[in-house]
């Protein structure tokens, strides 16, 4: 959690620049949304999912959190230029317990975690926090999840890194932990679990949610997008 705390905190610059719309199949999910319902946006990043919103003028109450305070910083910068989009970002560690106790706009229609969940370390916490996803649910809401599919991707096997690079060694992480390395406009190094499509519905079972749509989208199939209800 400190060693991507520490990349989004100073490479947030270059990364929301990379990401100028949203991630393959993310604009199917989007279809999820309703008009004038209330969204969470779980590891908002710089709220590129609040922009995908506004960009086809769905009216949405969103709330965007982050542990990241300079992703916070920068999604608030531009949060005035959004339409259609009413948008709220905090600072939240949503590693820790109690992180939702407070969030405003409770109960969402839609809860998204979109790029987030290979991010979080260890099994038992990713179920811990879709647990939590699933107590700020309305009734026939739905959770929309995307993780990505890096070991499908040559190129992005090639930025693979051993674990030495951070003072660890296999033994310290488990068999679907990894570490992959950035180069535009800096150097940084990012966790990543491995979630396939398998993994998540284990994942979403534990969580007490099931997965009513599943597919894969971008080159490779590098991205795994679905939707999870109660």
């Amino acid at each position: 959690m400190s060693l991507n705390r520490q990349f989004y905190d100073q490479l947030a610059g270059p990364f929301v620049s990379s990401r100028p719309g949203p991630l393959p199949g993310v604009d199917r999910l989007l279809d999820y949304v309703p008009d004038g319902g209330r969204l969470l946006d779980v590891g908002c990043g710089g709220g590129q999912l609040a922009w995908a919103l506004d960009r086809i003028g769905r009216r949405v109450q969103y709330v965007g959190v982050d542990v990241s305070e300079r992703m916070i910083q920068l999604a608030r910068d531009k949060a005035g230029e959004l339409l259609h989009v009413n948008a709220v970002f905090l600072v939240r560690d949503v590693s820790s317990p109690g992180w939702a106790d407070d969030l405003p706009g409770r109960p969402f229609h839609i809860i998204a975690a979109l790029a987030l969940l290979h991010h979080i370390p260890g099994s038992e916490l990713r179920t811990r926090l879709l647990g939590d996803m699933a107590r700020c649910l309305a009734p026939n809401g739905y959770v929309l999840v995307s993780t990505w599919q890096f070991l499908n991707s040559p190129r992005l096997r090639r930025r693979l890194r051993p674990w030495s690079d951070v003072g660890l060694s296999p033994d310290d992480v488990g068999a679907d932990d990894y570490l992959l390395d950035w180069r535009r406009d800096g150097y940084g190094l990012r966790y990543c679990a491995w979630i396939d499509e398998p993994a998540l519905r284990r994942l979403a079972a534990d969580a007490g949610l099931q997965v009513i749509e599943s597919f894969h989208a971008g080159r490779d199939n590098m991205n795994l997008c679905a939707v999870l209800s109660r």
